[in-house]
């Protein structure tokens, strides 16, 4: 019971910091509560360091402490205390405002459940908990949008939890356990295999905004605060994939899951950018290129067990979307959230203009960007893995999302009239630019050095 206890430090810290958060916004100390929190994520986050090189499993291998759990809590972690931040410069000063951040926390929680699980009952957890928050932060707002998106939100996600509790049955029928170690034993069943697995990518795919799971995101991200449509976009998604990424480790490829996997990718891909092509409104457009990017990460998971690129391409790129993404939603709480309080905004501020510039190129995958590297890799090992032609969709799209961010950055810059923005710049959202920023330009470099010749 020790051993198993110290493996799990980050995620012990994680749950007294949103006890102490909770106890903290119950009299009222918002600020307390955002320091709570910080501390907190960088104590789970430097626990989780002390963790790299691990392989393990707790609780009857119902939890895993492994490559990809370790990595992603180095991922998830920071970018919770950048959400945080953002939610400061967005919502300070409003009532209960220390509720967005225990929220936060403890989504994140739920994430690291996700990204971790080694058994179906705490990936069933884990939906549970990240979805609890998640519609209660989309409601924040309290006006008329939020709560029709809360709405659809919670009925939307109560129906795929449901379909994927009944469906991973299954997976319990044909192997006799829900430990995912036990799916090897799944393959020479394949109704069971394939009923489990359509129903975990119904509760997981909904999770990651994946097509045809994804009807609940725009108007979820569009009706919540900005802080929290990025923290959604980055957090619960990546949570998602990394535990999808846990289980397709043991499940047989006779189950047929590399090609639902692949289709997932092209239709979201394709889907995510010609509709975010038509968009006025810059939530709603960062959130059909959420849905696109969805397709990019799905690129590393058809190469698991066929290339050693695979999960060192899900965790660059995903350490690349969660700064570009969460950079953009904060240029986006500076701007305002459409195109037309864009109009000019490069010429008005030219920092703010060249560091949206870049969130968006880095989202298109130009290099010598965070963002190009981690396609570049996720292409990789989708061609060692006898995906070529998914590949060459990807590079079509990443053609097609030129003209998609292209839109933004032609209005920064190019526009004849210029827009006052309603927004106001405050030091916590600066930070968080600022931070992502460096990221996406230093990393990319960084990665460019160490892959670069496993590149090209």
């Amino acid at each position: 019971m020790g051993r198993d206890l110290s493996l799990l430090l980050p995620e012990l810290i994680l749950m007294i910091t949103v006890t102490l958060m909770l106890i903290g916004e119950m009299v009222r100390f918002s600020r307390v509560v955002l320091a709570i929190g910080l501390a907190g994520l960088a104590l789970a986050t430097w626990q989780s360091y002390l963790l790299l090189g691990t392989d393990a499993s707790v609780f009857g291998g119902t939890y895993r402490i492994n490559y990809i759990a370790v990595w992603s809590k180095l991922i998830l972690l920071p970018a919770t205390a950048l959400s945080l931040l953002l939610a400061r410069g967005e919502l300070a000063g409003r009532f209960r405002e220390g509720s967005v951040y225990s929220l936060m926390v403890l989504v994140s929680l739920g994430a690291l459940m996700l990204s971790g699980s080694g058994d179906v009952m705490l990936i069933v957890l884990g939906v549970v908990l990240t979805g609890l928050g998640s519609f209660a932060l989309v409601a924040y707002p309290a006006d008329d949008a939020a709560t029709e998106a809360s709405m659809k939100f919670l009925v939307y996600g109560s129906v795929a939890g449901a379909v994927m509790i009944y469906g991973v049955t299954f997976w319990y029928a044909g192997a006799g356990s829900t430990l995912f170690s036990a799916l090897v034993t799944i393959g020479d069943k394949p109704l069971l295999a394939a009923a489990g697995l359509l129903a975990l990518l119904v509760g997981l795919g909904y999770k990651a905004a994946l097509v045809p799971f994804h009807f609940w995101a725009p108007d979820a991200y569009d009706g919540a605060p900005i802080s929290v449509a990025a923290y959604m976009s980055v957090v619960t998604k990546l949570a998602a994939i990394f535990a999808l990424a846990q289980v397709f480790t043991y499940l047989p490829i006779a189950t047929g899951w590399q090609w639902a996997i692949a289709i997932l990718a092209a239709l979201s891909m394709t889907y995510g950018y010609l509709t975010a092509l038509v968009q006025s409104n810059l939530v709603r457009l960062l959130a059909y290129s959420s849905i696109a990017q969805s397709g990019y990460f799905l690129l590393g998971l058809v190469a698991i067990g066929f290339s050693a690129l695979a999960l060192d391409s899900l965790i660059i790129f995903g350490a690349a979307y969660a700064a570009m993404n969460i950079g953009a939603f904060a240029i986006i709480l500076v701007g305002g959230r459409d195109m037309d309080k864009f109009t000019g905004l490069g010429r008005r501020s030219s920092i703010v203009g060249v560091a949206m510039v870049v969130f968006l190129l880095s989202l298109a995958g130009i290099p010598p960007l965070f963002g190009f590297f981690g396609k570049a890799l996720l292409f990789g090992a989708a061609i060692e893995a006898g995906f070529l032609w998914l590949v060459i969709i990807a590079i079509l799209n990443s053609v097609l999302s030129l003209a998609v961010y292209l839109r933004v950055i032609v209005a920064m810059y190019m526009a004849e009239k210029e827009a006052k923005s309603e927004q106001k710049s405050t030091l916590a959202t600066t930070i968080v630019w600022v931070l992502t920023l460096a990221i996406t330009l230093l990393f990319g470099l960084i990665t460019q050095v160490f892959t670069g010749a496993s590149i090209f």
